[in-house]
């Protein structure tokens, strides 16, 4: 029998993207609800307990609600939003940290989908604090540059509008308080003592991401090479399907952040010297960000191979 899946929050920007992702799928069942009762609870809840898996696509407070309406506790659940990455009983989504973590995805019923800056960031911070060579105290900073896909439907009609403000056409920096909704995330995750200094910014292109970040090689232990880190990443993500890191020195002389649009992939590039080391996480924010991770944590949950259904 096939197992029943369901996207509650279907009309979204993420709910959409995995819709996108799983319509053309005959391994699987895909419950839809009539756009007149997308608001309707009890046609909601219906759903989900017919549900063999649920995403949830929907502000924090109205996935936190979903959860508590599900009856049927053999239901698993993805949560897109933030409101449960580092709450108790909820496992991690990014499988790639780990065998355990893949193994805790495989067998979870709760799973939270990483957030798109907190993807980028924990690809090379959390890697190198669990091989030892990014001390968990280290002053880590780092900056994000994403697409207005990722504001969601408000900020992408705001970008398409013909009568935008010019103010739209330049790189904008935002989180201004240094108190980014991914920032819990991002330090648990990566296991630093300290949350990092997190500069996020939009620009005028729909789709695409690079989170980068900067380190002083004297700092770290052993104090290693760019080229020594640009290797220990390799070896760690050795056999992984979605992630790449290119071998150093061989990279483009400039990197665009729309690289692997359309893509749920994540390249990791590396540069620098032996004093200083700059590291880059290229993906889509929409994909490898956020309904490509989810869909690759759902083939991994109902046992099918972890790349069906994504562009890589």
């Amino acid at each position: 029998m096939k197992p029943k899946v369901y996207v509650d929050g279907q009309a979204g920007t993420t709910g959409l993207q995995i819709l996108k992702r799983l319509e053309a799928r005959r391994d699987l069942e895909l419950l839809t609800i009539e756009e007149s009762r997308r608001r309707d609870l009890s046609a909601r809840k219906a759903l989900m307990d017919a549900a063999d898996l649920v995403f949830l696509c929907l502000p924090d407070a109205a996935a936190e609600e979903a959860v508590e309406l599900i009856g049927n506790s053999a239901v698993r659940v993805i949560d897109a939003s933030s409101a449960h990455r580092t709450a108790p009983g909820w496992v991690y989504g990014f499988p790639e940290l780990g065998t355990r973590q893949r193994g805790e995805i495989a067998a979870g019923s709760r799973v939270a989908n990483p957030g798109c800056h907190a993807t980028g960031f924990l690809s090379s911070a959390a890697p190198l604090v669990r091989m030892g060579i990014l001390p968990r105290d280290y002053p880590v900073t780092v900056y994000s540059l994403t697409g207005y896909s990722g504001g969601g439907k408000k900020m992408i009609s705001q970008y398409r509008s013909p009568f935008r403000g010019a103010e739209l056409d330049a790189p904008r920096i935002y989180g201004l308080t240094l108190q980014h909704k991914h920032l819990p995330e991002m330090q648990k995750i990566a296991g630093l003592d300290f949350p990092p200094v997190f500069n996020p910014v939009v620009d005028n292109y729909c789709k695409g991401m690079a989170t980068t970040i900067l380190l002083h090689n004297r700092l770290l232990n052993g104090t290693p090479s760019a080229e020594d880190i640009c290797a220990e990443l390799s070896r760690f993500y050795q056999g992984k399907k979605l992630i790449r890191v290119v071998p150093f020195g061989q990279n483009d002389p400039m990197l665009s952040a729309n690289k692997l649009a359309g893509r749920d992939c994540l390249e990791l590039t590396v540069c620098g010297n032996q004093r200083q080391t700059m590291i880059t996480a290229v993906f889509d924010n929409l994909g490898k960000g956020a309904s490509g991770a989810a869909v690759q944590n759902m083939n991994l949950m109902l046992g099918f191979e972890e790349t069906e259904g994504l562009t890589l």
